[in-house]
């Protein structure tokens, strides 16, 4: 194998192994850094990228070099998109699972401190639902893209038949 090919092979495997630490990073950083960009989480992507270029790509600033890191990049998350819509097992790797903010009009502190959810932001996705007080939702589901949903006890149509919602207000009052 010539010194180009090996230099480019060395580049696709820097490549990959920082593809898969970031991704790992991101991960474990939670949902909301991934699902709600702030100022702080902007300026750490733009340098993170600065800072694992030259890990990826080393002394080559070749455009073959370039072209076979973006290469690289592209086909990773090709190959891990398509993984995560074919394996469930993978996807919650991946992606995470939703996590349950309120039940029963009731927040569940553990599960904010763990997903590092202010009550402040929790209030603002219940102002976006038009939803004046925790004691009107239903449920209150961290979504694995960062946004909360809210789902008010009027809006559950079969409210019985909800895997999350056994004893509602709702069907108390009906």
């Amino acid at each position: 194998m010539n010194l180009v090919a090996q230099t480019l092979l060395g580049i696709a495997g820097r490549t990959a192994t920082v593809y898969l630490v970031v991704l790992l990073g991101v991960r474990l950083s939670g949902k909301r850094e991934v699902g709600q960009m702030t100022p702080f989480d902007l300026t750490l992507l733009l340098l993170l990228s600065n800072a694992v270029q030259n890990a990826m790509t080393g002394p080559d600033t070749s455009v073959a070099g370039g072209v076979t890191a973006a290469t690289t990049l592209l086909l990773l998350n090709f190959l891990i998109g398509r993984l995560s819509g074919t394996n469930r097992t993978f996807r919650k790797f991946v992606e995470g699972k939703p996590t349950l903010l309120i039940h029963n009009g009731e927040v569940i502190p553990d599960h904010m401190k763990r997903e590092r959810v202010s009550m402040d932001e929790l209030k603002r996705a219940m102002r976006e639902h038009n939803i004046e007080d925790a004691s009107d939702v239903a449920l209150a589901v961290l979504e694995v893209d960062g946004t909360i949903s809210c789902l008010r006890y009027e809006d559950v149509k079969d409210a019985a038949s909800h895997p999350h919602i056994k004893h509602l207000k709702f069907l108390n009052r009906h």
